[in-house]
């Protein structure tokens, strides 16, 4: 695997080529959102219309899309029914976390919460999760069923142990892994492992698959944390220091913690104590960032789990659709969206 950053401006070619190798399917994906997501209510098309416009990577109904071509799903549309389930979940879990973290920007846009807000964007992300329930019952596989209602339940849950630990600046490596898996991975795993049930693939190849996801969302939210202390606005359309703001403990956080001396601890452990931080404070802790360089010690953690996703899809033959979606891991580390 090669080293990590500096960000790329450009696309990246490995994110190009999963988009490629699904073809037109995606578009059938948002055709098939577009479609479930149809209501008299119009409130709830005017937000449906709006939040699911604002774009976003789609990486979770392309790994759906991609793993079920990997496993040799030809017949029929499930993969695109289930692709776009799979983006509806997540979806449905952001209108709630820009609720949570009274967001008011997500992908460069003003959030759903800010423009019509809290209340009818809570009832619309649970209208989107009922939809979704709606989807997994069609399906008919009751295998899958139970794949994504524990999904779902996990996000949750992993919403709720963040909400727990807010502003504990001592937190745990190991509890902030906890609360990525859940919140993050969990959804990246059922993602690339509903392409195994859908091409009817042994245990051992649902197991490579849901490996393959869950450490790819791993090292994803990594380097998302990361690059809250790093990024800018105009590359991945979210504000420079929105968990620091939101008193979010994140991977960088919990490093310069660790190697800071009292001093330094006792400033952090002040600071979040703080219901609101000040830019003053930030630009302090940027300098604890930069003095420990806990933006690319946390990068070099993500690589573990980027080395675990590539190397899960080693039970498989050598195909296209393995090396794009081996190739895809690297992305999440060195993407630039």
């Amino acid at each position: 695997m090669g080293s990590v950053i500096p960000l790329k401006k450009e696309i990246d070619n490995s994110y190009l080529g999963l988009k490629n190798l699904v073809g037109s399917k995606l578009d059938e994906v948002s055709q098939r959102i577009k479609y479930k997501l149809a209501s008299e209510i119009n409130l709830i098309h005017k937000m449906t219309n709006y939040h699911v416009k604002s774009g976003g990577k789609r990486i979770r109904p392309l790994l759906t899309l991609a793993s079920a071509k990997l496993c040799g799903y030809k017949n029929g549309n499930r993969d695109i029914n289930l692709a776009a389930c799979i983006e509806l979940i997540h979806n449905a879990t952001l209108l709630h976390d820009d609720v949570i973290d009274n967001s008011e920007l997500r992908r460069g846009i003003k959030t759903t919460n800010s423009v019509w807000g809290n209340q009818s964007s809570i009832l619309v992300g649970d209208y989107l999760f009922s939809r979704c329930f709606e989807m997994m019952v069609e399906d008919g596989s009751q295998e899958i069923l139970k794949l994504l209602s524990s999904t779902s339940s996990r996000i949750a849950q992993g919403e709720v142990l963040q909400l727990e630990h807010k502003g504990q600046i001592d937190l745990l490596e190991e509890t902030y892994f906890s609360i990525i898996n859940m919140k993050t991975a969990a959804l990246f795993a059922a993602a690339a492992k509903v392409g195994a049930c859908l091409g009817d693939k042994s245990k051992k190849e649902k197991d490579a698959l849901e490996s393959y996801g869950r450490n790819l969302g791993l090292a994803f939210q990594i380097a998302d944390d990361a690059l809250d202390y790093f990024s800018s606005k105009t590359i991945l359309g979210k504000e420079i220091g929105k968990d620091f703001y939101e008193g979010k403990t994140t991977l960088p956080l919990i490093i310069i913690y660790q190697r800071g001396n009292s001093e330094e601890r006792k400033f952090l452990k002040e600071i979040f104590k703080k219901k609101n931080r000040n830019e003053d404070d930030f630009s302090e802790t940027l300098s604890l960032i930069n003095k420990y360089k806990a933006v690319q010690a946390s990068f070099k953690r993500a690589e573990y789990f980027v080395n675990v996703s590539y190397d899960a899809l080693g039970i498989f033959q050598n195909t296209e659709e393995k090396k794009v979606l081996q190739n895809l891991t690297e992305f999440s580390l060195n993407r630039s969206f």
